[in-house]
This record gives structure tokens, sequence and C-alpha cells, in this order.
């Protein structure tokens, strides 16, 4: 192992937890051919097999295993080596890692283009994802800190509320429901209607509503992002439920129906696994982030 380098582990350890060559040559902005160089050059230095392809699988031999458990040791010992360095440093310089639930990513870069400019010499990671994404990265303790809507119950986490973020119906502008009042989920379900993919938290909001009253929708289009089903219900599509955060830049083409049961009242967590040792940075922006979310609160107040 004296051959080995840092670089062939990380490139290792992002094909060991995709379980494939060609999404960690996505992650590490790499071409495939080269992650296959780097872990056969690792697997020489090793002198035993690391993985094994069993039809189109790939998984780890008894030794791959042992090496992934070692990397992440490795990676752990860096990072916290990292935090210290940082913390010496003061806040002039650093690395932020940010997961956001896939609804945030309308209100997280507002807030963070101020604290970038108050600390220039911070690098940020803001990674988009869905519920489920969020949940693996926190597993492998990828990230600095998370927001999401949904707090896991399988997890040991520390979490702070900071703002909140309702769910509401969207209609094209002219829809023929735009002009009614208390409109019921019977009425609601007789419109063509367009979900977010399964794992997705504003699905789950929208199945336990619906479950709960005994209500059946007609699925017309099933979307993998919020912005994708914006264009479908601009385009007369059908209708459908989103954070009234979407709103941000085009309300203009959308109605929010006024309908029983909603808004469905959700909140966004800062979220980080317990006992896991937030950096200066990291709990610098913990802080900010409650203090600008205040004031958007505040905004909304005075507006409305």
């Amino acid at each position: 192992m004296n051959q080995a380098t840092l670089h062939q582990l990380k490139v290792f350890e992002a094909a060991a937890r995709h379980g494939s060559f060609t999404r960690a040559a996505e992650e590490l902005f790499l071409t495939q051919p080269t992650v296959s160089m780097q872990i056969k050059q690792l697997t020489k230095s090793v002198g035993l097999p690391l993985f094994e392809q069993v039809g189109k699988r790939l998984f780890l031999t008894e030794a791959g295993r042992e090496l992934f458990a070692t990397c992440r040791e490795i990676f752990n010992v860096i990072s916290q080596f990292e935090i210290t360095v940082a913390d010496l440093k003061g806040l002039k310089q650093g690395s932020l890692r940010l997961a956001v639930i896939t609804t945030a990513k309308y209100i997280i870069p507002r807030l963070l283009g101020p604290f970038c400019e108050l600390y220039p010499g911070i690098d940020v990671s803001l990674q988009v994802t869905n519920h489920e994404g969020i949940l693996e990265r926190m597993t492998a303790n990828l990230d600095d800190l998370y927001i999401m809507s949904q707090l896991p119950e399988h997890l040991d986490i520390q979490f702070q509320p900071f703002l909140e973020n309702p769910l509401v119906v969207f209609a094209p502008v002219n829809h023929p429901l735009s002009t009614e009042t208390n409109i019921s989920l019977e009425r609601l379900a007789q419109e063509p209607f367009i979900m977010r993919e399964p794992g997705s938290g504003t699905r789950r909001a929208i199945q336990s509503l619906l479950e709960e009253n005994g209500i059946k929708v007609k699925v017309k289009l099933e979307l993998g992002s919020n912005e994708a089903i914006k264009q479908a219900i601009a385009g007369g599509l059908g209708i459908s439920v989103l954070s009234r955060h979407t709103l941000l830049s085009d309300a203009h083409q959308f109605s929010i129906l006024d309908a029983q049961h909603f808004p469905i009242k959700r909140t966004w967590y800062i979220v980080h696994p317990s006992g896991k040792q937030l950096s200066i940075v990291a709990r610098t922006y913990y802080e900010y982030l409650l203090g600008a979310a205040k004031r958007i609160v505040e905004e909304e107040i005075i507006q409305s």
C-alpha cells in the first residue's frame, strides 16, 4: 500500500459508494477510463481484487469492503484536520459543504450570496437532491449541513427549524378554478395532477393528505423537478402541489388555488448528524441562516 495515493483512494471510495465506475467518474469530473486506471493501479498496490462484476452489477470483494471502511476512516481524520486548520485560520478561508432538498434551491442561493460576499475566501459546495438523496448523503457524512423539510426517523440527528415551507396548489393563471374559493379535495381530484417522483418529500406530503381523506387523484405526469412541473402547469397539462417559494421568479404565470386543507404546513430545518463536529465556517453559516430567515419572514409580513 506504500504506492497507493490519496487520489486513488478517493476514486475507489466514490466507485465503492456508488457501485459504479461511471457514476464515480461523474462525481469526480473524471473520464471512466481514468477511474478504471486508478482502480487498477490501486488493486495492484493492494495485491487483491477490490471489485467483482456479477452480470452488469459491481460488488466489493472482502478486501474491497475492508479498504472501503479504511477509506472512510482516513477521510474522516482528514476532514477533522481541515476543521482544525480552518478554526486556526478563522473565517478568512475554508470550505462549506451544503446539501439541500430540491424545493430549497429557490431560497438557499438567495441566502448564500450575501454570506459569500461577507466571506469571499470561503468555497461553497451546494448539492441539490430529493429527500432520499439527502438521507444517502447524510448517512455517508458527505456534507457539513443539510436543509430538508421532512426529518428522518431512523437517523440520530440535531436539527433546528428556520423557515416555513408551505405547500400550495398550483394551476395555470387562467384556470377555471382560479376564481373559486374553498375548493374541496373532491373537486381537485377531478383535475389531472402532475406529481413529483416517488421519493420526493413533497409527494409524500400530498399522498398523506389524500389518503387521510380517502381521495384518489388522476396522475397524468410524474416529473423529477419542480421546474419541469411548473412548465407542465403553464402548458395547461394539469395542476400540482408545490412549495410556495417556487413562485419567486414567475408568479405571473400561475394561480394559487384557494383549496381546503391547503396550504400544507411544512418547515425547513437545518440538520446535521448528532456528534458531528461543525467547523467554524459551518457554525457561522448556521447562525447566519437563522438570522437571514428571520429577515425574510419580517419582509413577508410587511409585504402582506
